[in-house]
C-alpha cells in the first residue's frame, strides 16, 4: 500500500510540476515582451484579452495550425527529434529542484515533499541533463542541411564547451561550503536567515553562475547561435510550426531552470529570508526569488548589446575560467584555514 501511494504521490507531483511550469513558460512570453515594451518606449501585447494576457495561448494556436515543413535535404529523423531533445531535457531538470519543504495531508499522517526526486547528486543531475539539452540545439541546427544553421549549431557547440567548464566551477565553492550534492541539503544548510544564504559567502561565484547561465542558455548578450542579424534565427532557421515552438518553449524553460537552481544554490531556495516570516509556505519564497531572477535576466536583455563571437570566446576561456579557479583557491584555503 506504501509503494502505491509512493506512486501517485510522484505521479501528482509530476502533473503538478509539468503543467506549473509550461503554465510560466507560456506567460514568461507575455512578461517579457511586457518589460521590452517598457524598457523601449512602447506596449507590447495589449490586444488579445485584458493587457494582452491571452496572447500566449493566442501564439500558441497560431504555431499549432501553422504548415509543418521539413527540408528536402536534412536529416529527416535528427530533425525532427532535435527540438524534443531540447524541450525534454529542460523539463526533465526540474525533477530534483526541491521547490518546498514538506506538509502533512489533512485528516492524515502521509507527509508529502515538495519535490519529485531526492538524490545525492542531484547537482550532478541537473548538470547532466543541461548538457543534453544542449545537443538538441547542436542536432538541430546540423540536421537542417542550412549553412546558416550549421553556422548556428557550431556556434552553440564552442560555446556549451567554453561556457559549461566556467559555469561547473563557479558551483564548486558551494560544493566545498555544503559538503553535499543533494540540493535538499544545500538548501538546508542555508535556513535561519538571509545572513546563512550562500550568496553572501560566495559572491563571485554567484556573478559568474549567472553570466554562464545565461550563456548556456543562449540569452542576450550571448545569444550567437541565434544571431537574428547575422544568422537569421541560426540553428532553428528552418523550423516551423510546433517544432519551432518546442524550441522556443525549451529556451524559457531553460530560463527558468537557470534562476531555480541559482535560487537554490545560492539564494536560501525556500528558505524565508528573515526567521519571523517563516509562516509564509516556502513555495512562495521560492516562485518570488526564481522572478526577481528571471524579471533580471528580462531586463538585461533590453539593455546589453550582443558581443562578437570572438569576445564570447575569449571572455569565456580568459576571464571566466580564471576567476572562476581563484574563487575556488580562495574558497579551499579559507575552510581549510578555519578547519
Amino acid at each position: 500500500m506504501q509503494v502505491l501511494y509512493l506512486l501517485i504521490e510522484t505521479i501528482v507531483k509530476c502533473v503538478v510540476v509539468f503543467a506549473c511550469l509550461m503554465l510560466s513558460v507560456a506567460y514568461l512570453t507575455w512578461l517579457e515582451r511586457k518589460v521590452l515594451g517598457h524598457i523601449q518606449i512602447r506596449f507590447g501585447p495589449n490586444r488579445c484579452g485584458p493587457f494582452g494576457l491571452l496572447q500566449p495561448f493566442s501564439d500558441g494556436i497560431k504555431a499549432f495550425f501553422k504548415e509543418d515543413l521539413i527540408p528536402g535535404n536534412s536529416d529527416k529523423a535528427v530533425f525532427v527529434l532535435s527540438p524534443m531533445i531540447a524541450i525534454i531535457a529542460a523539463i526533465s531538470m526540474f525533477a530534483v529542484i526541491p521547490f518546498g519543504d514538506q506538509f502533512t495531508i489533512p485528516g492524515t499522517d502521509y507527509v508529502v515533499k515538495l519535490r519529485i526526486a531526492d538524490i545525492d547528486i542531484g547537482l550532478l543531475y541537473v548538470f547532466g541533463i543541461a548538457s543534453i539539452g544542449e545537443f538538441g540545439i547542436v542536432l538541430g541546427g546540423w540536421s537542417s542541411g542550412n549553412k546558416y544553421g550549421l553556422t548556428g549549431s557550431l556556434r552553440a557547440a564552442a560555446q556549451m564547451i567554453s561556457y559549461e567548464v566556467a559555469l561547473g566551477l563557479s558551483i564548486v565553492g558551494v560544493i566545498i561550503l555544503s559538503q553535499s550534492l543533494r540540493l535538499t541539503e544545500i538548501v538546508a544548510l542555508q535556513a535561519g536567515g538571509f545572513w546563512h544564504w550562500n550568496i553572501l559567502y560566495q559572491p563571485a561565484a554567484f556573478v559568474f553562475f549567472i553570466i554562464c547561465g545565461l550563456a548556456e542558455i543562449n540569452r542576450t548578450p550571448f545569444d550567437m547561435p541565434e544571431s537574428e542579424s547575422e544568422l537569421a534565427c541560426g540553428f532553428n532557421i528552418e523550423y516551423s510550426s510546433m517544432k519551432f515552438a518546442l524550441f522556443f518553449m525549451a529556451e524559457y524553460a531553460h530560463m527558468i531552470t537557470v534562476a531555480a537552481v541559482a535560487v537554490t544554490l545560492f539564494l536560501g531556495g525556500w528558505q524565508a529570508p528573515l526567521p519571523q516570516l517563516a509562516f509564509i509556505p516556502g513555495v512562495f519564497w521560492f516562485a518570488a526569488k526564481v522572478f526577481v531572477l528571471i524579471f533580471f535576466f528580462i531586463w538585461q536583455r533590453g539593455t546589453f548589446p550582443r558581443l562578437r563571437y570572438d569576445q564570447i570566446m575569449k571572455f569565456g576561456w580568459k576571464v571566466l575560467f580564471e576567476l572562476t579557479l581563484i574563487n575556488i583557491l580562495i574558497t579551499a584555503l579559507i575552510v581549510v584555514l578555519k578547519g
